[in-house]
């Protein structure tokens, strides 16, 4: 059942579908949570920032570590001095991590008093500015830690400040930020996506699928009439065409074209059957009649009648053998074929002609393809001249417009311009013909024509101007 289903076209397009789009939304569904993390991450840089520069100042104003402001429990605050000592710290911090120190408690304060003196110029440590100085450094580093202030327990982002040269020596300020919006956000998104995506993903392959199956519905009732015909052999039935235009359609359209085609061709073979049929049986039936006359009486005994039928009978079984070849696919040779010279040498072989063959000109002309055959066009076109001529055949070969050209003309009753492609259909002999032949089946001209189809070419039929027929063979020149 599972090969069943996936197996179908429907199901690979949904399977697909939904794949291609769960990659996307995962791509896409990272790329949020990073830009949002980044975001978030950010803010709470600039929060802690912001915290620990703003007591890195009340330090250089002359604030004490012990007198800091640092209530504000949104931002855990720590300072931190160059020997490591906490010395002030937010109230109510009970924990902390990723910061200066683990200490909670702060430890008093020492005064750096040599570097007063420096600093005030040698006077006491008087004054109302006593105390005051110091440099905030440019730059701050970040690390992310914990911390519980009055219970409560978060993630921070902490911010660390340096403070040089001030009256506690050198001083660093670490102030965190809470990242509980961060992580909130990032939660609340990875939920929403993990119950949506799963959802729009159902939502696509349900769609693709059901898209898919009207899409694919017409080609259902191909397949379903193609396996009727089948069933019926009846070639005459046509596949149901969508009044669309997309593949499917063109799909359709081509199918009842070969359907046609098989069609045509199917009758053809059965035409050409029944013909052959016919066609052996006069010549056969004669040559019975011939020898069982002479078995009874042999003094009657025909002999140049029998094996002029003898003749007929090969000529008729060596026509419908290329036939058969041709009607295989059989491919012509790939030699080079001088049709000039094939012309002269198979007209000097020719004896017992009713009429003589004048070679009008034979320019060269090269072509490709199998010598024999076209030896078998050339027969073919000067037997049928033969037949009709009345006192001369003439052949002509020649290159024209990158052609090879070869025509056979005579000057008889010519073929009627109605008749001039059915003569080269098989078995099909014009009423004059049939008068006039001593024993032609139909099949030279369209043998003659299927070659040069095969070669590439065309064979085609018009007025000659001794008033009679001319047939052009048209091929390929090298």
């Amino acid at each position: 059942m599972k090969r069943r289903l996936l197996g179908s076209v429907r199901s690979r397009a949904a399977l697909a579908a939904t794949l291609v789009v769960a990659v996307a939304l995962v791509a896409a569904g990272a790329a949020v949570l990073l830009a949002l993390r980044d975001n978030l991450g950010e803010q709470a840089s600039a929060g802690a920032d912001s915290a620990a520069r703003r007591v890195a100042t009340s330090l250089v104003g002359g604030v004490a570590p012990d007198s800091l402001d640092l209530d504000d429990e949104d931002h855990p605050v720590q300072v931190v001095d160059d020997d490591g000592r906490l010395i002030a710290a937010t109230e109510d911090l009970e924990r902390i991590s990723g910061a200066g120190t683990d200490a909670v408690k702060p430890v008093a304060a020492r005064r750096d008093d040599d570097g007063d003196d420096d600093r005030h110029g040698g006077r006491g440590g008087g004054g109302d500015d006593d105390g005051a100085g110091g440099t905030v450094s440019g730059s701050t580093d970040y690390s992310d830690g914990s911390a519980t202030v009055d219970g409560d327990s978060a993630a921070y982002r902490f911010a660390e400040v340096h403070v040089d040269d001030t009256a506690y020596g050198d001083l660093t300020v670490y102030a965190g930020s809470s990242l509980a919006a961060e992580q909130s956000a990032v939660t609340t998104t990875k939920t929403a996506m993990l119950i949506g995506f799963p959802l729009l993903l159902v939502v696509v392959g349900g769609v693709t699928y059901v898209v898919t199956r009207r899409a694919l519905r017409p080609v259902e009732g191909i397949r379903a009439e193609m396996a009727a015909i089948t069933a019926s052999q009846d070639l005459g039935r046509r596949v149901p065409q969508p009044d669309t235009h997309d593949e499917v359609a063109r799909l359709a359209a081509t199918t009842n074209e070969t359907l046609a085609a098989l069609q045509e061709s199917v009758e053809r073979q059965r035409r050409f059957v029944a013909d052959a049929s016919h066609e052996l049986r006069s010549p056969i039936a004669s040559l019975r009649t011939q020898l069982e006359v002479g078995a009874a009486h042999p003094e009657l005994l025909d002999v140049p009648g029998a094996v002029e039928d003898t003749v007929r009978l090969q000529e008729l079984a060596a026509d419908l053998l290329l036939l058969a070849r041709l009607d295989a696919g059989e491919r012509p040779g790939g030699g080079e074929v001088d049709l000039a010279a094939l012309a002269r040498e198979e007209l000097s072989q020719r004896t017992g002609d009713r009429l003589p063959v004048t070679v009008e000109s034979a320019r060269s002309a090269r072509v490709t393809g199998s010598r024999g055959q076209l030896a078998r066009v050339l027969g073919n076109l000067v037997d049928n001249a033969q037949r009709h001529a009345r006192t001369e055949v003439v052949v002509d070969v020649g290159v024209e417009g990158g052609a090879a050209v070869l025509t056979v003309a005579d000057d008889g009753a010519g073929v009627p311009a109605e008749e001039r492609e059915r003569i080269f259909e098989r078995f099909v002999r014009l009423d004059d013909a049939r008068s006039r032949d001593g024993g032609g089946a139909g099949l030279g001209l369209a043998i003659a024509r299927d070659v040069a189809v095969r070669h590439g070419g065309t064979l085609t039929v018009r007025a000659a101007p001794q008033g009679g027929a001319l047939f052009e063979l048209r091929l390929p020149a090298n």
